[in-house]
């Protein structure tokens, strides 16, 4: 008997807004009625993503550091700075024994040593700057950079923190010991300049 319907002369019902298409084994397939996916849930189901987490899960990424930096403990830094300083030692003992020659040779020795101790220092200075690495944070694995993205701070700002120094040394030299209790691990010229020092590996 004809439902009235003359599309749907056998009374069959027809797939709806509201209900699942069934095949002939009974299995739902996709249709008008079949659930969607839901806003801010990953494809094929799971929990949603959340705001601000790096894709597959994990903590929050930090900018520039490619998931959250590694702080240096007091130790490498430590060890890295007696590495540069013996590196700066070396024309430093040559200034000592010009002076201690005397007469034109011993000038010319110590000058020779000036010079390469400046120019020593100059370029520690640089690679710190452009790259966050001396000779002694290379070695122990270390690297200084810019708290706000994680890159290196430039020369400019290098001996701007070299001169800050000053203040880890002024009141008995606690600021060169501050990182061993502070959250950030950073002595006052790091906090001062806004770096930090970190694993490079």
């Amino acid at each position: 008997m004809s439902n009235g319907d003359p599309n749907n002369p056998y009374g069959q019902q027809q797939p709806g807004y509201g209900y699942p298409q069934q095949t002939p084994q009974g299995v739902p397939q996709q249709g008008y009625g079949y659930p969607q996916q839901q806003p801010g849930q990953p494809y094929g189901g799971g929990y949603p993503q959340q705001p601000g987490q790096p894709y597959g899960g994990g903590y929050p990424q930090q900018p520039g550091y490619g998931g959250g930096p590694v702080l240096a403990h007091w130790g490498l830094r430590l060890g890295a700075f007696l590495i540069d300083v013996l590196i700066l030692c070396v024309p430093y003992i040559l200034v000592g024994i010009g002076g201690g020659i005397g007469g034109t040779v011993g000038g010319i020795l110590a000058v020779i040593g000036l010079i390469v101790l400046i120019g020593a220092a100059i370029w520690m200075l640089y690679k710190e700057g452009t790259t966050g690495q001396t000779v002694g944070k290379k070695a122990v694995g270390i690297r200084l950079l810019r708290e706000s993205d994680g890159q290196p701070i430039g020369f400019g700002m290098a001996f701007v923190r070299r001169v800050a120094h000053f203040l880890d040394s002024a009141a008995c030299y606690i600021g060169w010991l501050w990182p061993l209790w502070d959250a950030k691990k950073q002595t006052f010229a790091d906090k001062v300049c806004s770096t930090l020092v970190v694993k490079s590996s």
